[in-house]
């Protein structure tokens, strides 16, 4: 990953991010009329670059440290960075966890949302819901003053509510004219420590809540994690922004 200094936006920087947020935006909005029993992780790649150009943009994934798709899509005990493939058939009962990035005028945008296919057990629909909250609850945690890693606390109190392993070997980051920056936004920590928030830092939060184990690992294809024993997993993204009343979400969600 490429980081450097934790950088303060400026405001022509803003109107840039935003642009390449709302191209996020429009994939995560629109994925929910296509994502369904018998289509393909392939299908909703293709559609997902075509939103992104259409609007202007490019897919932040595509050719980053060679990956070769638009978006992440992860299927059941998949946490993050699944592959796209003609292959990969949704099954009703399956959640799909789909993570989109977009570049406008070299800066960045980056979300993601998991997604139920067709009807899923209780306990996994109660999953996605507390996954969201745990991604909400850090998002509020977002004021100028306040720690860095009152945002890791307050997502894994959620989780530690249900028992929820809480994966920590990926985290989110900060945004902007790279994909990830400085600083590393753990899903865990102490609250009350860590580098003091500012306005006009921008930040990709983004919880991944295991059914089990909190543990992962990698697949062979060199992307792929999943969870160590096979429990599904959620996951959930903004870029958020820090402003003087408080964090702005620049991504939105279906």
């Amino acid at each position: 990953m490429n980081r450097g200094a934790v950088t303060i936006k400026s405001a022509e920087e803003i109107t840039k991010m935003r642009k390449a947020a709302s191209m996020v935006s429009t994939v995560l909005t629109r994925m929910p009329e296509h994502i369904k029993p018998g289509v393909s992780t392939y299908e909703l790649d293709q559609l997902a670059e075509k939103w992104i150009r259409e609007a202007g943009g490019k897919p932040a994934f595509k050719g980053y440290l060679g990956y070769k798709a638009s978006i992440c899509t992860s299927i059941n005990h998949e946490v993050v960075h699944g592959i796209p493939s003609k292959d990969r058939i949704l099954q009703e009962g399956d959640i799909i966890g789909v993570d989109c990035g977009a570049i406008w005028e070299a800066y960045y945008g980056d979300g993601a949302y998991t997604f139920a296919v067709g009807k899923v057990s209780p306990e996994v629909q109660q999953l996605l819901e507390r996954t969201q909250r745990g991604l909400l609850t850090g998002v509020e945690q977002m004021h100028p003053g306040k720690r860095l890693f009152d945002i890791g606390a307050a997502i894994s109190a959620v989780a530690d509510q249900y028992g929820y392993g809480v994966v920590r070997e990926y985290v989110g980051h900060g945004i902007g004219t790279k994909l990830h920056e400085d600083p590393q936004v753990p899903n865990f920590g102490v609250a009350g420590t860590g580098m003091r928030l500012k306005a006009g830092m921008i930040l990709a939060i983004e919880p991944m809540f295991n059914l089990g184990t909190h543990e992962v690992e990698l697949q062979k294809d060199g992307w792929t994690v999943v969870t160590k024993d096979h429990k599904f997993s959620a996951h959930f993204e903004h870029t958020v922004l820090i402003t003087e009343n408080g964090p702005e979400l620049l991504t939105k969600w279906p």
